[in-house]
């Protein structure tokens, strides 16, 4: 699934470009959709579905972050993207709910998840039919790329709430009739001029899944159930993180746009960092090497998924959702659609490689797994901290202002780049 996600994500910024990301947006609906009912109905086709469930995703994940962020008022951009990471967590937290109940239904499980995935699917289906048909708002950017000026302006006005969008209506003018130019755009993005966005558009997908984010949120039950809880505790413990997970990301919605990206980024990994050496010294004290810790007391159990909440949230507010927006708000509109592929291609293919390999990785190096993590959160603050410009309150189609005034990233973007190449 996580590969055709990758596929798709590259094969949908060619679609988004040319066709909108309202209607890219339908798609990776519809997508999603054939694959829950193949699954629901044709069990046998389980590799198949999961191929339309990993187009659906991957399609979905390619537009959404851009259509938000051209849609929303920059004022409240970030805020409004973090909301895509927010019901990403209230999934998770949903299905691990979901997991909890149809544990203990004594081996009907299976038929309740099938109902399950059926209700989601048509309730995703008939949500994405009404969006398009009630509101039928592309992005004033996407609709001035094909040549629609008129209900672009349109668009701008109703969704501003104002008659006064001049200025901003001629640099999207601007910028669109820059990114024109660009007849290659998965070409351009190697371009010399977009090395600094190129390079975050792979680097934090990277960061984001050696968070250990994934690993945990992900393989939760089988984490708690390796450390010695029960199975039906373990995915009642998976329910307490990801309830975590959720109430963590309200807090990066009501503090991106006033704190800013580099703040949340380097406050969050202080909060991983403390949390992960905790993690590790209580699973060394209590198992230490030989992997047999004998009953578990109840301080310890409440010590250990308490440890375990607390380095959820830092994540959750930091890492978690601006992985999401600071790659989708970066890129110039020329090379927008392609670059937000890389990110989402990257960001599957890390996750594959974590989730194919977690069990294993984490029986080998047990604890030393978590000081793994600990000293790649040290790597991830420096890097962060040296090359990332805050990019609070900047408009998207001036982003260019904040690469060509930082120390290091201006000697690649320089002010001729920007005039030719798609700025204002």
């Amino acid at each position: 699934m996580y590969l055709a996600a990758m596929i798709g994500s590259l094969l949908a910024s060619t679609f988004t470009r040319l066709f909108g990301r309202l209607e890219t947006m339908f798609f990776g609906n519809l997508f999603f959709h054939l694959g829950m009912m193949l699954w629901c109905f044709h069990q046998e086709q389980l590799m198949v579905s999961c191929v339309f469930l990993g187009f659906g995703i991957g399609w979905t994940f390619q537009s959404v972050p851009i259509y938000i962020s051209e849609f929303a008022p920059y004022k409240y951009r970030r805020a409004l993207n973090v909301l895509f990471q927010l019901a990403i967590t209230i999934g998770i937290f949903v299905a691990n709910v979901l997991n909890y109940i149809f544990s203990r239904k004594n081996g009907e499980e299976w038929f309740y998840n099938l109902l399950d995935y059926a209700l989601v699917s048509a309730v995703i289906t008939t949500l994405s039919l009404m969006f398009p048909l009630i509101f039928h708002l592309d992005t004033p950017s996407s609709l001035i790329v094909r040549d629609f000026n008129k209900r672009a302006k349109i668009t701008l006005i109703r969704i501003r709430g104002t008659t006064n969008v001049k200025e901003e209506f001629e640099d999207l003018v601007v910028a669109s009739e820059s990114s024109k130019v660009v007849k290659h755009p998965w070409v351009s993005l190697l371009k010399r001029q977009y090395r600094p966005q190129l390079t975050f558009a792979i680097v934090i997908p990277f960061f984001q899944q050696l968070t250990g984010m994934n690993m945990i949120v992900y393989n939760a039950p089988v984490l708690f159930k390796t450390i010695g809880f029960e199975a039906n505790a373990s995915l009642l413990f998976a329910m307490i993180t990801g309830c975590c997970n959720v109430i963590a990301t309200f807090v990066s919605i009501f503090t991106v746009d006033k704190f800013g990206r580099r703040s949340l980024f380097l406050k969050g990994v202080i909060q991983m960092f403390i949390c992960q050496v905790v993690i590790a010294i209580a699973i060394a004290c209590k198992f230490g090497f030989d992997g047999n810790p004998g009953m578990l007391p109840k301080w310890y159990i409440i010590m250990v998924v308490c440890g375990i909440c607390v380095y959820v949230t830092g994540i959750a507010w930091s890492w978690g959702p601006l992985g999401c927006l600071v790659p989708s708000e970066i890129f110039p509109l020329e090379v927008r659609s392609s670059a937000q592929s890389i990110t989402v291609s990257m960001n599957m293919i890390f996750t594959f490689v974590v989730i194919q390999n977690f069990t294993n990785i984490f029986c080998h190096m047990k604890l030393g797994l978590f000081i793994f993590f600990a000293c790649f959160i040290i790597v991830m603050s420096t890097f962060i901290d040296s090359l990332l410009p805050e990019t609070k309150e900047v408009p998207i189609e001036k982003m260019h202002v904040v690469w060509q005034s930082h120390p290091y990233w201006k000697k690649f973007v320089k002010q001729t780049d920007v005039t030719t190449n798609g700025g204002s």
